[in-house]
């Protein structure tokens, strides 16, 4: 499939871990002219060599900011998202309205494509679901987790919106847990007077035999860096449109991760980590943060033949590699 040139790509949310993946590839991608960035807080891109972008401050659930910032976009994408949460009509105006509102003003701006970062927990945590899901396997909210329950909502709001607007082909990413230097909760800030310690504590931990019980539990991991390769993909249009699943090659455990941490872990049967997992999580009024329990309550393992194939993706990282790089000091 041969490459448009000249493209303009309007992204939303840019200054997360997404765009800090995505961003640098389309500065460098020869067939983007322009890039407009839009999202809340004051950002500079310059400071981060990204010399094509104009930078706005806007909220996606403001309809007529994102009207004006996607005016000429070619291809628009939408990484403007909450993941820990807050009040339930906070989060539901900007997770859902705010992503529709996206997507209507990237299809009145006349964009050829839109494409949405979703993820694996668009699947559920469904005890059904098989290990080494392809997208053909049916997206489905999961029981508890607003941000899963979220994401299996947008993806069938947005492939209806994608029906009445043909001319605006809609692309879906879903990753599983993204790592890299950038991600985020992947560095912790400390005040000043506390680094000395929290150095302390961290080389006892690599130095020191500390055993931890570990669920083992096996999970799929993603660099941020294979996630912008992703995205790039499909503004360049490298593959048909429709929903690819991304992830790193090997099958990692929590164990590993343990491991990698410095920990000496005592593995908690899976089984057993599952059903505890799936019991807490069936607790009434259970806090958002909490909620993410879920997803410890079955596997979501997926297959990433499609990406692969059909988008000519391929990861750069492998999951320990990518954890590596987001512990690195």
């Amino acid at each position: 499939m041969a490459k448009q040139s000249n493209l303009t790509v309007a992204v939303t949310g840019p200054t997360g871990t997404f765009g800090f993946g995505l961003l640098p590839l389309l500065q460098d991608e020869e067939t983007v002219s322009k890039i407009v960035g839009i999202a809340r807080r004051p950002f500079d891109p310059l400071e981060h060599g990204w010399s094509k972008m104009e930078y706005r401050r806007g909220d996606v659930r403001d309809q007529d900011a994102l009207t004006e910032a996607f005016a000429g976009a070619d291809v628009v994408v939408h990484l403007a998202f909450l993941i820990v949460g807050g009040a339930p009509e906070t989060t539901h105006a900007i997770n859902i309205e705010g992503t529709l509102n996206a997507f209507r003003a990237a299809a009145a701006a006349g964009a050829e494509r839109f494409v949405y970062a979703s993820s694996v927990a668009a699947y559920g945590f469904h005890a059904d679901n098989p290990v080494g899901m392809t997208e053909e396997w049916h997206v489905r909210p999961a029981d508890r987790l607003f941000y899963a329950q979220q994401k299996a909502e947008l993806e069938q709001l947005l492939r209806d919106e994608a029906d009445k607007h043909p001319e605006t082909e809609l692309y879906l990413l879903r990753p599983p847990i993204v790592l890299g230097p950038d991600a985020a909760g992947g560095k912790v800030e400390v005040p000043a007077p506390l680094v000395p310690f929290g150095r302390l504590l961290r080389t006892a931990v690599r130095r020191l035999p500390v055993p931890a019980l570990v669920p083992d539990i096996e999970l799929q991991l993603i660099h941020q860096d294979d996630v912008g390769q992703a995205l790039l993909q499909c503004v360049v249009a490298a593959g048909p449109p429709g929903a690819y699943n991304i992830a790193a090659d090997d099958v990692v455990s929590v164990v590993d991760v343990a491991r990698e941490l410095g920990f000496v872990p005592v593995p908690v049967h899976g089984g057993v980590a599952r059903a505890s997992a799936r019991m807490i999580s069936k607790i009434p009024f259970l806090p958002p943060q909490l909620q993410w329990i879920e997803a410890a309550s079955h596997p979501a393992i997926m297959d990433t033949t499609r990406a692969r194939t059909e988008l000519g993706w391929k990861p750069a990282y492998s999951a320990i590699e990518s954890l590596r790089d987001t512990l690195k000091d």
